[in-house]
């Protein structure tokens, strides 16, 4: 687990992202702009998604200036995701990119629920979807944006569009499976007929926006159809791999809180932060998750980190599974179904 040299321009890169957003320290700031500035998880152009991706495009520089503004004084963020704590990371995402969308003048709805009586029940009804944004179209209409931050591990080799190949870390989840409930059933919520009784305009372009990690085995580097080519990565482990791997002078490892999987990491070498455990080497990182596992299956994001000008910096990021996880994945893959733990 090394940190990865740049590619080509376009590909992502910690280093890269570092040298750009460096002045950005604050959190949810630095999360903001990985939302804003990572590549598309998904490639707009690839005819597996028939056209349905939005993009957000380069970050202009305005915003980059609203960014650091919002270094400088976060009230106005921090004050859009209220003091609640957010265990889902999709959640925390998706008040992100309202406060974005807001900021902008485009927000028209967010969160919008849909509701209709199920058919022959006289009773109440129940939600059939949700607007994830409702943004607004200069020639009055609406653009309904459907908006996923996922993390996916490759199991197994794909050089195909077999999309369930790529599967949740707690393998509850798909890539596959995401993308046909998005389409099959989210992107044509604007379709039911209960939609016009919340709609204040119509709905005249329907896209999903994707952002994301994808990570792979170790020495294992696809170019997968479909999937951006400079998209954000990271690498799979199980914990005895990653154990024998090998130590390497000066390596140091922290565990990474959930809300902050978003960005790379960067916190202050200097400080004890309840959120962020302190780091440690690969030796002292296998022995508390060997104790982890014992008792809980779920991976475990770690980030490999170096020190400068008295920062910690994520160089590169992993998971790493239990040693029975590709056994569990493989039931996964075979029988559809979540294993048992």
């Amino acid at each position: 687990m090394r940190a990865a040299p740049e590619e080509e321009s376009n590909s992502f890169s910690h280093a890269r992202f570092e040298r750009r957003w460096h002045h950005l320290t604050r959190p949810h700031v630095r999360a903001l702009a990985w939302l804003l500035d990572a590549p598309d998880l998904l490639d707009v152009n690839a005819p597996y998604w028939h056209g349905r991706i939005a993009s957000l495009g380069p970050v202009a520089p305005d915003v980059a200036d609203w960014l650091a503004a919002l270094e400088d004084d976060p009230a106005p963020l921090d004050a859009a995701l209220g003091g609640r704590f957010y265990s889902r990371l999709g959640l925390y995402a998706e008040k992100l990119m309202a406060f974005y969308f807001a900021q902008r003048g485009q927000l028209a709805a967010h969160g919008l629920q849909v509701r209709a009586a199920p058919k022959g029940n006289k009773g109440g009804k129940e939600t059939v979807g949700e607007f994830d944004f409702l943004l607004d179209e200069p020639g009055g209409g609406l653009r309904h944006i459907e908006f996923a931050t996922k993390f996916y591990l490759l199991d197994g080799a794909m050089a195909t569009g077999d999309f369930d190949l790529l599967v949740g870390p707690n393998l509850g989840d798909t890539l596959g499976r995401k993308m046909r409930k998005i389409f099959e059933q989210q992107l044509e919520l604007a379709a039911h007929p209960a939609a016009r009784d919340v709609l204040p305009r119509p709905v005249t372009s329907a896209q999903a926006l994707v952002k994301g990690w994808l990570f792979y085995p170790p020495d294992s580097d696809p170019v997968i159809p479909g999937i951006t080519p400079g998209h954000c990565r990271g690498r799979w482990h199980t914990l005895t791999g990653f154990a024998h791997a090998g130590e390497h002078p000066g390596e140091r490892f922290i565990v990474m809180p959930r809300l902050q999987w978003l960005a790379p990491l960067k916190v202050r070498a200097d400080e004890s932060l309840p959120a962020v455990p302190a780091p440690l080497c690969r030796a002292g990182l296998a022995s508390v998750l060997a104790a982890k596992f014992e008792g809980d299956a779920s991976p475990v994001m770690v980030a490999a980190v170096r020190e400068e000008d008295g920062w910690l910096l994520e160089e590169a990021r992993a998971f790493v599974v239990r040693d029975d996880w590709p056994a569990r994945a493989a039931i996964r893959r075979v029988t559809g179904e979540k294993p048992a733990a």
